[in-house]
This record gives C-alpha cells, sequence and structure tokens, in this order.
C-alpha cells in the first residue's frame, strides 16, 4: 500500500471506493469498489452507520480479493451548504524598501482564515485572487515587490461544520486514517479540465445525484463555485411522480429512453410502463418523458447561469463549459446546454488522466471526482518527501496554511523560501487545514 493511494467519494447515489497509483502512462487503477450510497443527502453525510454500512463491505472486499489493505484516505466534501463569498485584505507594512516575502503573504491569509462565519460553518479553502500594492493594481503575486500597502482579494468556500466533522466520523470509525478532506468540485476539475480550458476561462458542472457543482476557472486560478441543491435524483423524482411509476422504473426510463430535449424526442415512440398489483400495463410516450427531463434541467440550467453572472466571469468564460458526473450521460445534455447558454460545451471525463491498462468501466463521467482525488492525493504525497516547510505544499507551488494547534501537532519546521514562481494548474489554491480535522492526522 506504500506506493498506493486510495480516494472515497461519499456520494449522494453511490460510494466510490478507489486505490491506484501514478505511472508513466498515466494513473492506474488497481482496484475499485461502487456501492449504492445510503445516509447520504444532497451530497452530505447524513446518517454516519448508514454510510458505514454502504462502505465497510467495499473496504473487506478490496483486502479479500486485491489483497489491499486501505490504511488512509483521501475523501471529498461538498454538499449543498457550499458557498463562495469574497473578502478584502489589508496590510501597512513599516519597512517599504524590503522585498514582500511569503511569509507576509501566508500572514495575509491566516488572516482571512480567521474572518467571522455565521454559527455552524467553516472556511474551508482560501483562494488569492490578486493584489495591489501601493499603486501597482491587480498583479498575481506580490512577493519580491517593494511597496507600505498589500491590498489581497480572496474567494473565501465556506462550508457547514457538521458536514465536515460528519464526514470525519465516518472514516474514524471505518478505521481508516484521514489525509484530507479536499472540495469535490476542485477534484473533478482537476480530473476533466485541461490547462488551456483554465487559462482561457471555463465553467465546469459535475451533475451528481444529489447535487449539480460549478467550478469556474480564468487565468489558471478559480475564481467561483457553487452547489445546486438538485440533481440527477431530482429528474429521476419527477418521471416517479409525472408518470406515476415506481423510482425503479422512472431510473430505468431516464436511462434508457430518456432525453433532456423534448424537440429530438420521437413523437411515435412509446415506452410500456409494467401495471403492478394486477393492474394493466400501460405507455408513456418518449415526448412526455423528454418534457419532463427538459424542465429539471433547464431549471438546473438557470441557477448554474445565475451562479455564473453572479461570479463576474459571465463573459470571461473562453472555453465555455465542460460537463462531467453521472447526469452528463443524458441524451442531449450537450446541445441542450449550449443552446440555453450560448456557450460551446463538452461531456467530459478522466479517460485522459488514466493509464492504459486500467479497467475502461473507470473512465467514465461519474468517476470524475473520484479520480480527481486520487491525482490530488498524489501530489499532496510527492509534497511530503520534501523538506516540509511552514507551509505545506498540496497542489503545485501553492500554500496550505495551518493553525497552531496543527503546527502543533506535526512539529512545526524551518520554513523554506520558494525557488520558482512558476505556477501550475492549480497553482493559486490554498487548502486551508483548520481545526476540522482536530488533528486527524494523528489518528489511526
Amino acid at each position: 500500500m506504500d506506493s498506493y493511494i486510495a480516494a472515497i467519494d461519499l456520494g449522494t447515489t453511490k460510494i466510490v471506493t478507489l486505490v491506484g497509483e501514478k505511472t508513466e502512462s498515466g494513473f492506474r487503477i488497481v482496484a475499485y469498489r461502487e456501492t449504492p450510497s445510503k445516509g447520504v443527502m444532497r451530497g452530505e453525510v447524513v446518517n454516519i452507520q448508514y454510510v458505514l454500512e454502504s462502505l465497510l463491505p467495499s473496504l473487506e472486499d478490496i483486502k479479500k480479493k486485491e489483497s489491499i489493505e486501505i490504511k488512509e484516505v483521501y475523501v471529498g466534501i461538498a454538499g449543498q451548504n457550499i458557498k463562495c463569498l469574497s473578502q478584502r485584505e489589508r496590510k501597512n507594512r513599516g519597512k517599504a524598501d524590503d522585498l514582500i516575502s511569503e511569509a507576509e503573504m501566508e500572514e495575509m491569509i491566516k488572516n482571512v482564515l480567521n474572518s467571522r462565519v455565521s454559527a455552524g460553518e467553516k472556511i474551508l479553502h482560501v483562494i488569492p485572487q490578486s493584489f495591489n500594492v501601493d499603486d501597482h493594481m491587480g498583479v498575481e503575486s506580490a512577493c519580491g515587490m517593494t511597496g507600505t500597502l498589500i491590498e489581497g482579494d480572496y474567494k473565501l468556500f465556506i462550508g457547514k461544520l457538521n458536514s465536515v466533522e460528519h464526514s470525519k466520523h465516518v472514516i474514524n470509525r471505518a478505521g481508516l486514517r484521514l489525509r484530507e478532506l479536499i472540495l469535490e468540485p476542485v477534484a473533478s476539475a482537476k480530473a476533466v479540465l485541461t490547462e488551456d480550458e483554465m487559462e482561457l476561462g471555463v465553467a465546469m458542472i459535475d451533475i451528481g445525484g444529489g447535487t449539480t457543482d460549478l467550478l469556474i476557472y480564468h487565468n489558471n486560478i478559480i475564481r467561483h463555485t457553487a452547489v445546486i441543491p438538485f440533481g440527477g435524483n431530482a429528474i429521476t423524482e419527477d418521471l416517479r411522480q409525472g408518470c406515476s411509476v415506481s423510482i425503479r422504473n422512472a431510473e430505468q426510463m431516464k436511462i434508457q429512453y430518456g432525453s433532456c430535449y423534448s424537440e429530438y424526442a420521437p413523437e411515435n415512440k412509446t415506452v410500456i410502463i409494467p401495471g403492478i398489483g394486477g393492474r394493466d400495463s400501460r405507455e408513456v410516450a418518449f415526448r412526455v418523458i423528454a418534457g419532463i427531463i427538459e424542465a429539471r434541467v433547464e431549471e438546473i440550467i438557470e441557477a448554474i447561469m445565475y451562479e455564473i453572472e453572479n461570479s463576474g466571469y459571465m463573459d470571461k468564460l473562453g472555453a465555455g463549459i465542460v460537463i462531467t458526473g453521472g447526469g452528463s450521460q443524458l441524451t442531449n445534455l450537450r446541445q441542450f446546454i449550449k443552446v440555453k447558454t450560448g456557450y460551446d460545451a463538452r461531456i467530459a471525463s478522466p479517460v485522459n488522466n488514466i493509464s492504459f491498462d486500467t479497467a475502461p468501466e473507470i473512465c467514465k463521467p461519474e468517476f470524475s471526482t473520484a479520480i480527481g482525488l486520487i491525482m490530488l492525493g498524489a501530489e499532496y504525497e510527492k509534497s511530503r518527501t520534501d523538506t516540509t516547510p511552514s507551509c505545506m505544499t498540496l497542489f503545485p507551488d501553492e500554500v496550505i496554511v495551518v493553525d497552531s494547534d496543527y503546527e502543533k501537532s506535526i512539529g512545526k519546521t524551518t520554513k523554506k523560501e520558494k525557488t520558482t514562481r512558476k505556477r501550475g494548474a492549480f497553482g493559486r489554491f490554498p487548502a486551508i487545514i483548520g481545526s476540522i480535522f482536530d488533528n486527524t492526522n494523528n489518528e489511526a
């Protein structure tokens, strides 16, 4: 297990457990299990025992059949209450001629981390956007400059503290060590977006069972995120009610016969719904099914466009929209989104980051989050082989700020100055690890 990385995606519809490793040809998945999810509602763990009942058999099966015992994992966190806020931080400098250091930048991020949020909420991530240094406005990095006043613009990703704690309790009760909690839209983006898309500007939409996640990139920096509190399950429920069928039949209708574009649905085709309890079977027209699906998808798109407009990057998405997740497989979805939004769109899977000897069923959009967790986990593990500074690196050239309790738990080391200013695609994404972990890294 030393060279392997394990990840768990606690989804509303399914729980995915992956074990993989980085190879020259890409990430090779050596073991995976997918089980129906119980105890997760709209991306948040609500019943720890139910989640364990879904998760533990997968862990045991991997141990028994693959001879791999999972001890530590990377876990995604999402949920309908994730929100994104903007904040400006100011710092006056006594010695204007001294070069601005990384330590000053980290101090500003720590101050942002300590910003007041509503009761029951927690700042999960802090992302620098740009800096003003005296008369120099909108610079990417203030390090190495001189000046008397630094102003930093930041994006704060905020989530529910209970959601964080519940996810942590699931992992601990499963006998695992939590390596890192990673925002799920970030993991999905890592798996499916290209560097060109992130530079030009792109909106990634991950349509899951319980939620639809949005992540906006521009100039290789995460600019906005939002979680829409409905996804593929809402479509299934609409079909169940609109066609008076069971959940199982509604899901089958959606996958096999459904389209989100009623204009393209066949006019004269119908689906025969078996009768229950001795009742006669019924027929439902393809156009009726498509109309129901289209109404809900249009609602999701309207919510997405509202968030894109509020982000301030509506006219900066040169690469358009990238769609992933299990819900991206709806027939005619790409065409529908292109017509409704005016942006170019593509359906994305993590296939470009997977090695040739990985099972093809893994290379599907519904596994984007889990694959992204593996990829980010590999970057985190690589960073730990280097000399660990007081700010540990999770993604290329980014800073993870740790609070004083966490520093005491790992033993604070000597600060190491960076030797490069080049930033990777995830370079400007500081993941803030605060008291949400309660020294999880010391737990078995």
